[in-house]
């Protein structure tokens, strides 16, 4: 037989089992609302893509104006290689894009919301 802890007394209702849903009655779960797995792995990979400081100083310095290889390594203070190769990933998760101006490739944000993603970001950590 259990008993109540603070009284020391015989408990008559059994302790919730954590893993049953009966412990979070008080939480509205709308399972339903869950994306599917396929996309919580797409989301998940978008920001593995955030866990490297070098691509994140590479969006940085994208923030504000377009830029092509040569600037971009000197802004983030990387070898071209390093800048070229993080920049490929950053291609591959479509948060930067570029266009060619004569032998340069420039490069640039791919939209506003990696803007909006870096900004909340950083708004997050500083508060």
């Amino acid at each position: 037989m259990e008993h109540n802890k603070r009284t020391h007394e015989p408990s008559s209702i059994a302790e919730p089992n954590p893993h049953t849903p009966e412990c979070c009655d008080h939480v509205a779960l709308e399972i339903s609302g869950m994306p599917e797995e396929e996309m919580l792995y797409d989301l998940a990979d978008l920001f593995k893509v955030f866990s490297d400081t070098t691509r994140i100083k590479i969006l940085f310095a994208l923030m504000d104006q377009d830029l092509c290889v040569a600037h971009i390594t000197e802004a983030v203070g990387a070898t071209q290689s390093a800048v070229s190769h993080q920049l490929r990933i950053l291609k591959q998760a479509r948060l930067v894009r570029f266009h060619r101006e004569g032998k340069n490739m420039v490069y640039s944000l791919a939209d506003d919301h990696v803007h909006t993603i870096l900004a909340q970001g950083m708004s997050h950590i500083c508060e």
